[in-house]
């Protein structure tokens, strides 16, 4: 099914529908500030396992983010972070980022295996961010690229999206066109801040 929603005033019906279909282990694509994003509820571990076998990775092996409408989410799923971390994630946040951070024993156990990091992301995307306010709990997040493709091609046009992948998820939600360029991920998990890719965001947060 392909919704389409109002970016600046999304209809309260349209996100319950959302809400409702997270809830029921349902796999939805839908937009962030960046690339278009397979997303699933964060508490439902069937709907993570779909995300999983819909990418064709184990659970443990997956590098999923958790897409948070704040920083609120950062104590449940991370350790301590230090008072100078915060201040640039503060300043970089909603923003096109992904931090990684170490992760704490909330995170969830399909999950989290062996992995002793977790990636953080709060998009600037009013679509996004209304439907996780509404979930009460982040979605775990990746970002959806083209496999038919050598090179990393993202998806950008919704209705193409749909046509590939409506008999693969549940819903996907059209907010737009998307960009062709997914977020900067920096490294936190150490005590010197490494990017691993360089994306959408200006690395002048870190200067």
């Amino acid at each position: 099914m392909l919704l389409r929603l109002n970016y600046d005033n999304p209809h309260p019906k349209d996100i319950q529908f959302i809400v409702d279909c997270l809830k029921n282990d349902g796999v939805i694509i839908y937009p962030t500030d960046t690339v278009y994003s397979i997303g699933c509820d964060i508490t439902r571990p069937k709907a993570i396992e779909k995300v999983c076998r819909l990418k064709n990775i184990k659970p443990e092996k997956a590098n999923f983010s958790f897409v948070c409408s704040d920083l609120s989410h950062l104590s449940n799923y991370a350790r301590p972070i230090s008072n100078s971390l915060f201040r640039i994630m503060k300043k970089a946040l909603p923003g096109p980022y992904t931090f990684i951070l170490e992760a704490n024993n909330n995170v969830p156990k399909l999950l989290k295996q062996n992995k002793k990091t977790v990636g953080i992301r709060v998009p600037d995307n009013t679509i996004c961010k209304t439907i996780i306010t509404e979930l009460g709990n982040p979605i775990i997040t990746t970002s959806l690229h083209n496999p038919n493709d050598d090179i990393l091609d993202y998806f950008t046009d919704p209705e193409v999206i749909h046509r590939e992948y409506e008999k693969k998820v549940d819903l996907v939600i059209d907010g737009g066109f998307g960009n062709v360029y997914a977020s900067t991920v920096i490294d936190c998990s150490d005590d010197e801040l490494v990017v691993l890719r360089e994306g959408l965001g200006s690395l002048d947060i870190l200067d």
